[in-house]
């Protein structure tokens, strides 16, 4: 028996340890000398016997809850002492936060393994993004470091804080600087340890920096009204909303609290009382906010400042030069746009996505006209989301140039895959003593510096945040460390001399600062898991114009570098952002919400464009920017792509992220530049035609079923004179014959309403549908081969009109002039547990029946994989398991490993190999409603259940329920007049109706 295992399998294997058999027989003896036993298995001498017997209960007994520390976790086999609050089968709830979302953990036997937005948390309590749902993985994954190092060789962490506090001590003497580079910290306790540490090292500087940067709005407030914050945006209090080029359904800022707010003025709800906001999206790119826009106008990075001068003329009868005269579309757009701004005032909101400080400062000046502040926009209680300082960081280098830095921490930092000029980076690290990084990984910057000290996950740690002014989340570990890492912040108060442990410093911080002069007590915080200390007014403020003429010409100059012939617009995607989630299989699996493509990052360019050098499907096309920076690119043919334009996606391209994430993609934050003290994502570059060809793994089945009815659409002028216009019933003129059997169900009838007004198709759905349900990733190559195993899906429909008529066709819309106005559909595609179900009848073996309650379910121990039924679905949403996808190493993501396996869900089995398998409506979920209800002697309630996709919708396009209930919200919702059923003409009775989409477009 190896005496240094720390793991195994069970009880059996430690059985057999000759110190467990020399003191066998006298097991149950008070008191037993087990200090050999515990020694030979790798525990502390000082462990309590109980301790002893639970952890030989388990395979990973060091994995435990952080609310009992000794409550095992894997492999369970019966509690030999059980938990007080773990009740095997049964989940439990921790409130805490992530990114300063307020959350809650749901937990199985010890282990965390799904977030959900916490229901009565302030602002977005409704629906998390994909990076949440997918951080659950991040937790187990094994591409991080298992302990600190030191010139990349493992040591201890007593080594470790000897060669750090050697290091700070020796600044200390020299009187050089020390620097803790991080991207932005809104924890108030994070600050309060960084301020302690301060006070040992008064040489340290936080400077705080941001992969993609908000610099430009933080400097535009801070000149303009002497604020330097970024407001919190009220698009729920808009009517009319102009977004230039800014994303902010999407990646923008905080795209899923902007998504609640927007769809309150637009989903069924609000169109039944006869409101609908009106949203006109100016955009070089496809984006997610574009597709949903009721406007969309093509344009080109350098004609966002001079759209914005024409804009504030219009609105303010000015005269600044610079205005748009190029763009014959968005001038005539500009005009309509304009009277509806005015028309709007204190109702409006115009938001730029630029980082340049005067496109930002003219936006400010646009809404100042509009009277937005205060209403739509508020600066007193402004987003803390975003707080780096791009001159800050250049400062930073250029200090440690000159060697004034002696030490230099990096915090959630990683500049040399992330910042403009990796090369300066290099430069100047090379003159700094000592380096260290608190990443979780040897990734590109932690693996080029002296020492690495991994911080904890965040389901490990104690923390908090605050989102916005007056709004505290609290963050508190649901699970023991999986690693030998440490929290930073604890690492920063041991060098700094403080013995006090981070939980401990946390609940100080709190007792005396934040929850002082307040009823609540330190427990209460942790059970709600925020402070609410309410909003400061929002005031109105004023804009001097006397500074508009240098501003123009500031904006002038910018457009005028940008409009050559190439344009290059640097954009997040909505699974992977920034690029820090690199190594998550699910985020990259994820399908891009409008190209549908999935493990790669590729040259977006409008069709037309493309032709004209050359390019076309799966060509590759070789991209040089302005600084001589090379990648190339497969092409991917983007309708709505403004000409003479290429969009590449940022957060690809790592190098030293982890096994799933390495050498996916290539890295475009070399393209950005620093101009002005603000980093710019937009620039120009050369396209050169390059040799060989590469297909994209894109998702999109949209010509399956192309031609038949599955779009419904109309406009709010024509919802209003006619609601059911467009999205009646479908109606048979001739007698109908059923080859089924009419069963009543009495009982529960399990269906659901999508509001495709609602539907960003943002994607959370379908990785919080992968997490609750054990769906595995199958990687690129399976993509390709269209094998994806997603049981929800968002098909992406593209319409065009010219002379009247709309085409929706892919390959007719390839052949219109016009490939930049195009408009687009979301469409969430699942299992439509049709009560005619097509796959029910030719199902040789019964493995998939119709029940009692309306559900289409599937016995997978019957399946033997004919297939009968994916042929026979006209909505082909069943997936076949070509492979073992979590066993065979041929798909290796680091899901189909046992470690990795923690995050499975325990109430779903793990289908094999050659199964059919699809949408279940989260049957787990139905189930436990029900048991709850009988152990509460109570009848189901309207909203006890609540499946996977529609917790992570922060719109609530998805609403699930009991038709048989004709109060509960599904009831009503199914009778509205826009409810359609997606080929209803086929008599197969699907269960989930359809809202048809409704665009408040001009002809109102």
């Amino acid at each position: 028996m190896d005496s240094n295992k720390k793991y195994w399998k069970g009880l059996e294997e430690l059985q057999q340890t000759p110190a467990f058999i020399k003191n066998s027989n006298g097991e149950f003896a008070e008191p037993i000398p087990v200090e050999d036993v515990l020694n030979e298995a790798g525990l502390s001498t000082k462990t309590p016997r109980r301790d002893f017997l639970k952890a030989l209960g388990f395979g990973l007994g060091a994995v435990t809850l952080a609310a009992c520390n000794r409550t095992p976790v894997h492999k369970a086999v019966p509690y030999l002492i059980k938990p007080e609050e773990i009740t095997p089968g049964i989940p439990n709830f921790y409130a805490s936060s992530f990114k300063g979302q307020s959350v809650l953990v749901r937990t199985r036997e010890g282990r965390p393994i799904l977030l959900e937005a916490n229901p009565a948390a302030v602002g977005l309590n409704c629906g998390t993004d994909a990076a949440a749902q997918a951080s659950i993985l991040d937790l187990y994954d094994q591409s991080k470091l298992k302990g600190p190092q030191f010139n990349g060789a493992d040591i201890s962490w007593d080594e470790l804080d000897t060669h750090v506090v050697t290091a700070l001590g020796a600044a200390n003497t020299a009187g050089k600087q020390v620097r803790i580079i991080a991207s932005t910290i809104n924890s108030p306790s994070t600050i309060a340890a960084i301020a302690r540490f301060t006070e040992k090292y008064p040489t340290t500087r936080l400077i705080e920096v941001d992969a993609v940067s908000y610099s430009a709005i933080i400097k535009a407030n801070a000149r303009t009204f002497g604020k330097a914050v970024v407001p919190h945006y009220r698009f729920d209090n808009a009517d009319v909303i102009v977004s230039v080029a800014a994303d902010f359904l999407g990646t923008w800022l905080s795209g899923e609290e902007h998504t609640q707010q927007y769809i309150a003025n637009r989903d069924y709800k609000s169109l039944k009382k006869g409101k609908m906001s009106r949203h006109i999206q100016f955009e070089g790119g496809m984006s997610l906010t574009g597709t949903n826009a009721d406007v969309r106008i093509a344009i080109k990075p350098s004609e966002e400042g001079p759209l914005l001068i024409g804009l504030y003329n219009t609105i303010t009868g000015s005269n600044l030069p610079g205005a748009l005269n190029t763009n014959q579309k968005a001038q005539t757009a500009l005009k309509l746009v304009a009277q509806e701004l005015q028309q709007a005032q204190g109702r409006a909101v115009v938001v730029s996505g630029s980082n340049d400080i005067a496109l930002q400062t003219l936006t400010n000046a646009i809404n100042v006209a509009l009277q937005s502040y205060g209403s739509t926009i508020d600066l007193d209680n402004p987003s803390y989301h975003y707080k780096g300082d791009d001159e800050a960081f250049a400062a930073f280098l250029a200090e440690a140039n000159r060697g004034d830095v002696d030490v230099a921490f990096f915090l959630n930092a990683n500049p040399l895959y992330e910042y403009a000029n990796a090369g300066a980076v290099t430069e100047a690290l090379d003159k700094i003593k000592f380096k260290l990084s608190f990443a979780d990984r040897a990734d590109e910057t932690a693996s080029a510096l002296d020492a690495i000290a991994p911080n904890h996950n965040f389901l490990e740690s104690w923390g908090d945040a605050q989102p916005r002014g007056g709004y505290y989340t609290i963050v508190q570990p649901t699970i023991n460390p999986v690693y030998n890492t440490r929290q930073a912040e604890q690492s920063l108060l041991l060098w700094a001399g403080e013995k006090t442990d981070y939980y401990t410093f946390v609940k100080t911080n709190w007792e005396q600062q934040l929850l002082a002069g307040s009823s609540k007590t330190w427990k209460d915080v942790l059970q709600t898991g925020f402070e609410y200390k309410g909003d400061q007014p929002a005031a109105a403020y004023t804009f001097d114009t006397a500074t508009l003429g240098a501003v123009a010409d500031a904006i002038a100059t910018y457009s005028k570098a940008l409009a050559k012939d190439v344009e290059v617009q640097l954009y997040q995607s909505v699974a992977l952002k920034d690029g820090k989630q690199g190594n998550n299989a699910y985020l990259h699996e994820l399908p891009d919400p409008v190209s549908k493509v999935t493990w790669d990052n590729y040259a977006a360019l409008n069709p037309k464009f493309a032709e004209s050098l050359g390019l076309g499907e799966n060509s590759l096309v070789e991209v040089e920017g302005e600084n001589g920076y090379k990648v190339t690119l497969p092409v991917l043919m983007q309708p709505g792509q403004a000409m003479g334009t290429v969009s590449i996606a940022l957060g690809y391209g790592h190098t030293k992220i982890g096994k799933a994430g390495n050498d996916v993609g290539k890295n475009a934050y070399p393209f950005a530049r620093l101009q002005n003290g603000t980093l710019q994502f937009n620039t120009t570059a050369k396209l050169t035609k390059a040799g060989g060809t590469y297909e994209l793994a894109q998702t999109q089945t949209h010509h399956t079923i192309e031609g038949r009815n599955v779009i419904r659409e109309t406009t709010f002028t024509k919802y209003q004179e006619e609601p059911g216009h467009n999205a009646g019933r479908w109606t048979d003129k001739h007698k109908t014959y059923d080859l089924w059997n009419k069963y009543e169900q009495p009982g529960h009838k399990w269906v659901m309403a999508i509001d495709l007004n609602a539907c960003t198709g943002c994607g959370s759905c379908i990785v919080a549908c992968n997490i609750e349900n054990n769906i595995p990733v199958v990687g690129r190559d399976e993509v390709r081969r269209r094998r994806e195993m997603h049981w929800i899906r968002i098909d992406r429909y593209y319409s065009i009109e010219q002379d009247g008529e709309a085409y929706t066709k892919e390959d007719d819309i390839r052949r219109l002039d016009d490939m930049e106005s195009v408009s687009v559909v979301h469409q969430p595609m699942l299992c439509q547990h049709c009560e005619h179900a097509p796959c029910e009848t030719v199902c040789p073996v019964l493995a998939t029946v119709h029940s009692s309650e309306g559900l289409n379910h599937m016995a997978y121990n019957r399946c033997f994989g004919t297939r009968y039924c994916a042929n026979n679905c006209p909505y082909k949403v069943r997936r076949f398991n070509w492979f073992n996808y979590w066993n065979d190493s041929r798909f290796d993501n680091y899901l189909n490993n046992e470690f990795t396996q923690l995050v499975l869900n325990p109430d779903v089995v793990s289908r094999s190999r050659g199964v059919m398998e699809k949408c279940s409506m989260c049957i787990q979920r139905i189930q436990a409603g029900k048991l709850q209800a009988k152990i509460e002697k109570r009848p189901l309630k309207d909203g006890d259940i609540k499946l996977a996709c529609a917790s992570a919708c922060s719109a609530n396009a998805i609403i699930f329920g009991d038709a048989n209930d004709p109060d509960s919200e599904v009831s009503k919702a199914l009778r509205n007049e826009r409810i359609y059923y997606v080929l209803e003409e086929i008599n197969v009775q699907p269960g989930i109706g359809y809202m048809t989409k409704v665009r408040n477009t001009f002809d109102a």
